[in-house]
């Protein structure tokens, strides 16, 4: 960086929006499969396994890892999304809830999971043709019974009325990359379609605010304007008639924008105490959004396209914020994964460590939908 009298500093230029979906999608699925490998395991034992440091890297797994649920519903998301999409693209409306719902039937097929016979059927599409979306790998509950029902839950006729589970939020990134298209929009497609298997206010409205964020982010917005803005937007009509703001998602997001910013971070002990496990929606939101910004350098946290330099090494903070999401005892991969969509979103494909993306499964499965979505959005 220069620093002679009349030359202005080096920028890092704005990603493009194409280079945001894919670094979203592979953002998401590179945290997702780090956490996976200890998802279950509290940190005592992650500890024990990796050293006081914990899980940092792909290299400290014997034979890799795989992504989880979590990634294989991001992707379905896409693909309901793209059904839209296509759709109205070619002059034909349709009901978007109703895409992502047929999606997400067909992601219930390849989990071993009877298909109601009162569901309408599909035809298959691209993404099912890919053996490595029809493992197992430990779905919420909620996320099946929902979608087994054969109902079409909706916000009026919920289906798991209590549940808010984080299985809503960890796959709504996807309606955030939508561009064009008002806030209010982006809302209301992830808060309905997180009610196809969710009825708990929580998972809505974490969904929606997850949604909200990435839109901010794939906007051009800095990290902690975006989630601010998307937290504000909570009370500017988003919500239905008479549905106020879950005050534990509020308190949850309130808690993690404030402790972001004192200068120290967390410990894995500490950050389950005060922002939870991450196995409910708002936890898993919150952890996730800590994890960046108080990873985050100053400069890069102001400005995507701000001073470049060793303070705004986008690897570099993706790298940190995915530890920190991973290293808990709690929902790791869910937690990591939402990080990874974040800052994917906001660097782009830039901030992904190349050795990362050599270890990742079927990464051309997830760059496949990631270029379809962009083409079908003018990325």
């Amino acid at each position: 960086m220069s620093s002679e009298p009349g030359n202005t500093p080096a920028t890092i230029p704005a990603p493009t929006h194409e280079s945001r979906i894919h670094g979203c999608l592979l953002g998401g699925a590179l945290g997702d499969s780090l956490g996976y490998a200890v998802e279950f395991e509290d940190i005592s034992a992650i500890r024990t396994r990796f050293g006081p440091a914990g899980l940092r890297d792909f290299s400290e797994l014997d034979g890799g890892s795989h992504f989880s649920d979590d990634t294989q519903l991001t992707l379905y998301t896409v693909d309901g999304v793209l059904e839209a999409l296509e759709w109205a693209n070619s002059g034909v409306g349709a009901d978007t809830n109703a895409c992502l719902w047929l999606a997400y039937l067909r992601w219930l097929a390849t989990q071993g999971v009877p298909v109601p016979e009162a569901a309408p059927f599909q035809p298959p599409r691209w993404i099912d043709s890919h053996e490595v979306l029809k493992h197992r790998r430990a779905p919420g509950n909620a996320c099946l019974s929902g979608l087994a029902t054969g109902e079409m839950g909706t916000f009026y006729r919920p289906v798991n009325p209590d549940s808010k589970g984080c299985g809503t939020v960890m796959r709504s990134a996807p309606f955030g990359l939508i561009p064009y298209i008002a806030a209010e929009a982006v809302y209301k497609l992830s808060s309905d379609a997180a009610s196809l298997t969710h009825g708990h206010p929580a998972a809505r409205q974490s969904a929606g605010v997850f949604s909200l964020l990435i839109h901010a982010l794939a906007s051009g917005r800095g990290l902690r304007e975006a989630a601010e803005f998307a937290l504000g937007r909570l009370d500017e009509g988003l919500l239905h008639k008479g549905e106020v703001p879950d005050p534990d998602l509020v308190a949850r997001l309130e808690t993690a924008l404030r402790l972001s910013d004192n200068g120290q971070l967390l410990g894995p002990e500490e950050l389950v105490r005060v922002l939870g496990e991450g196995w409910v929606a708002e936890e898993a939101l919150a952890v996730a959004l800590y994890a960046v910004l108080a990873t985050a350098p100053d400069a890069t946290a102001a400005d995507p396209a701000g001073p470049a330099g060793p303070a705004g090494d986008p690897e570099a903070h993706f790298r940190a914020a995915i530890a920190l999401a991973v290293n808990h005892s709690g929902d790791s991969d869910s937690t990591a994964s939402i990080a990874g969509n974040i800052l994917g979103t906001f660097y782009g494909e830039e901030c992904l460590p190349a050795a990362w993306l050599e270890a990742l499964e079927a990464p051309e499965v997830i760059r496949g939908m990631a270029s379809r979505l962009a083409a079908v959005t003018g990325g």
